[in-house]
This record gives C-alpha cells, structure tokens and sequence, in this order.
C-alpha cells in the first residue's frame, strides 16, 4: 500500500506520544480529526501501524533473556514461527541468512523465569544472555523518520520525565496484569474498555496509566512497517568491552540514531544492539565510523537480520 507525508507525519505523531488524542495530532497537521482517525484506521488494518504499550523488564522483575539459536539448514523458519507463537516472546526473527534464530523472552512471573525449550533436532545450539540493563534513548525510527517540523515535535512530544533506574521501578502487581494486558495488544484502547478489562473506574484507569508512565514504568511505541522510513538494513550488534568503560559505550550507543536497542547482557559478549539502516553501505558507514568510536570495544559481530516475525508481541503477516 503506497502511504504519503500525511501518513508518514501520523505515524511520526503517533512515535512520540502513542495515545496522544487525535484531535491534538489532527490540530498539529492541520487537518480534521476525521481526517487522522480515518488514516489511522486505513494504516492499522493493512498492519502497517499499531501502537502497542510495554513495561521495561525491570517492572516485571523476573528478568528478561536474549536467545540465539543455531538452526539445522531449512530449519529457522519453523523453529522462528513456533517460538514467535509463545506468548513469552518478542522480536522474533532469521539472521545470518537465515541460519539462526534470534528473540527475546520476557518472564511475568518467577515459574516463567527459568527458560524452557522444546528438544528439536532442528536446533544445533542455544546461547542465552541475561538482560542486566537497558540503556534508554529516543525510539530509533523518531529519528529516522523526520515527517514533523522541530515545532510540531515540541507540540506533540509528552513532558520529559527523567527515567528511573530499572531497579527503582516496583514489581508489577496482579491487579495491573489486565490492563498491561490489554495495551500490549492495543496501546490506544480506549478508557471504557480499560475500564471494563480491569473492573477500575474510569478515573481510576487514567490515573493508573499517567502514573506508570511517570514513574518511567510503561512506554507507548508506534510500531510500523520500517521501510515506509526507508530502513532495509536490520542487524543485530553483539560486542565486547571492558567491563570499566561498559556504561559509557552503552550510553553512547543508545544515543545513536541507528539504534533501536541497546542493553548490557550477561554471556560471552556483554552490549547487544538493534541496529536499522538504509542498506548495507549505510550500515558499513556506521560500523566503520561510530561503532568504531565507542570506547573500550574489544570486538564487534554483527548478524544481519533476514526476516522478522515478531515485534512487541505481535506476530507478522
């Protein structure tokens, strides 16, 4: 389906506040709230465009996993599709053309904690790393995208609220399961259906999901097709670095546009990234100039991704 600037300065709009009203995005564009609610709806059901809410893993507190699994040749689809099915799963995808399967596991409760895969024969080997923490910085494809001027960014754009350390986040009660539930399949669902879900009044809905989203406890994330931006070239980065300048490589990484994802993981490297670039020129550009900027990097391996499968917890068509 062939999108114009409107639709790219929507799903822009949507980037930096994904439950904004849209009558605000309608009275930043300059156009009618019919005109936005109808190219929402249009964007939506081709699977273009969702908005989808996700609490860091610290939030859960029982720990969030990176898996890389070496497949048998001709096995990664399948063994990629079966594990894009769990509902424990995230950012499936093929890499290395695909002979590898990569995602990322999140557990809920202290059971889901400890990993449990199928025997297959069609899986040579598994590596996990243990996410130790994330380093935050503005949604990759915000930076990318460029459909706003720097005005309406400042008019769309939520107030800043300094992030907490993982650590500071309380664990997740059972009472806020419903809700979390519900907006991780639809970060714009409405307050009389969030209502409804959790049994709360509507007061007491909003008031819940402001304060998460304060105290830095859940994030809302337009999640659309990266080559309406042009962005052809996903690889996973996995490097090495000294332990002493480990903080300052991974802040300097998540800083970069390019990047989606960054977080210190345990294992035999200890920085993973998600990098999205143009093509793989762009990207040898970026290895061969920033990446090799960082500090105290001892060695990189990228692994180009051949297909995703998966997002924030929805399969793809």
């Amino acid at each position: 389906m062939d999108i114009d600037d409107l639709d790219r300065q929507l799903i822009h709009a949507l980037q930096l506040d994904g439950r904004a009203p849209f009558s605000l995005i309608a009275e930043v564009l300059g156009v009618s709230d019919q005109t936005v609610a109808r190219r929402y709806r249009r964007l939506r059901s081709a699977d273009l465009l969702r908005v989808v809410a996700v609490p860091p893993a610290g939030y859960l507190a029982h720990g969030r996993w990176m898996l890389r699994l070496r497949c048998a040749p001709g096995a990664a689809d399948t063994v990629a599709a079966a594990l894009a099915r769990r509902p424990d799963t995230a950012w499936v995808l093929t890499a290395s053309a695909g002979t590898e399967v990569q995602c990322i596991t999140r557990a809920r409760t202290p059971d889901e904690a400890d990993l449990q895969l199928p025997r297959s024969s069609r899986i040579l080997d598994v590596s996990a790393y243990s996410v130790l923490h994330v380093f935050y910085g503005s949604p990759s494809p915000v930076r990318r995208l460029d459909a706003l001027t720097p005005a309406q960014v400042a008019q769309l754009r939520p107030a800043v609220v300094p992030p907490l350390d993982p650590a500071d986040i309380p664990q997740c009660g059972p009472e806020d399961r419903p809700l979390l539930d519900v907006l991780a399949r639809d970060g714009r669902t409405g307050v009389p259906e969030l209502a409804a879900a959790t049994g709360w009044s509507a007061s007491t809905v909003r008031r819940r999901v402001d304060h998460l989203r304060t105290i830095g406890a859940l994030h809302f994330y337009a999640e659309f097709d990266l080559r309406l931006a042009g962005l052809d070239h996903g690889t996973r980065l996995w490097l090495s670095v000294a332990p002493s300048e480990l903080d300052a490589a991974g802040r300097a990484l998540a800083a970069h546009p390019e990047v989606g994802f960054a977080a210190a993981t345990s294992g035999p490297v200890n920085l993973v990234a998600s990098v999205l670039c143009r093509d793989a020129h762009d990207a040898y550009r970026y290895l061969t100039d920033r990446v090799a900027a960082l500090p105290g990097v001892a060695r990189v391996e990228t692994t180009p991704v051949t297909r995703y499968l998966k997002r924030l917890g929805r399969l793809l068509r």
